[in-house]
């Protein structure tokens, strides 16, 4: 990967009703080029539109992907990744870091209402399933839209220079937790 390829990485840092969103620009030469800011409703619906007026909103027509980090922030505001390449024209990944079976039981036990636990549920099924990547003796788990499985593994591999999580991740998480420091003070 040429070392100016940037990607926006997409992070999230909760404490009461609202979810500061960090987005962070970072060139695979792991360059700081930029940030955005934005917020979701915890426990709410709102994570795909906010992320995307992110996208809007940071209008830099040299990034060429978008990482986020995983497909379900601030208390299950599950995040269509469909959508967001469809609204961004970008290829959009997410990444996560644990083995798990899945969220649908976790979902059901977090709404008493039972018809938001299945739609929420339901969106969340409808993302690509996630697949392995090995990465500096590491693996975490990715799913990918607008890239096929084989781009989105040397992606996350790119822009991971060390251990498991790719550098727009990291670097957009710590945003979101300083900013979210910031917030409540």
């Amino acid at each position: 990967m040429k070392t100016g390829v940037r990607a926006l990485g997409v992070a999230e840092s909760y404490s009461g009703q609202t979810s500061t969103l960090a987005g962070s620009v970072v060139r695979a030469s792991r360059v700081v080029d930029g940030f955005v800011f934005g917020e979701c409703t915890v426990g709410g619906s709102d994570a795909t539109d906010a992320i995307a007026a992110m996208v809007e909103r940071l209008d830099r027509e040299d990034v060429r992907y978008l990482v986020v980090s995983g497909v379900a922030p601030a208390w299950f505001n599950v995040v269509d990744l469909r959508a967001l390449h469809e609204r961004t024209g970008l290829p959009v990944l997410s990444v996560t870091y644990e083995a798990s079976p899945g969220l649908a039981d976790a979902i059901r036990e977090a709404f008493d209402d039972e018809s938001t636990a299945q739609d929420r549920i339901e969106a969340y099924r409808a993302q690509p399933e996630r697949r392995p990547v090995t990465v500096n003796d590491e693996t975490v788990y990715v799913r990918a839209v607008g890239l096929a499985d084989d781009e989105a593994a040397d992606v996350v591999r790119g822009f991971t220079p060390e251990g498991g999580r790719p550098e727009p991740l990291r670097v957009a998480r710590l945003a979101a937790r300083a900013a979210e420091s910031f917030r409540e003070t």
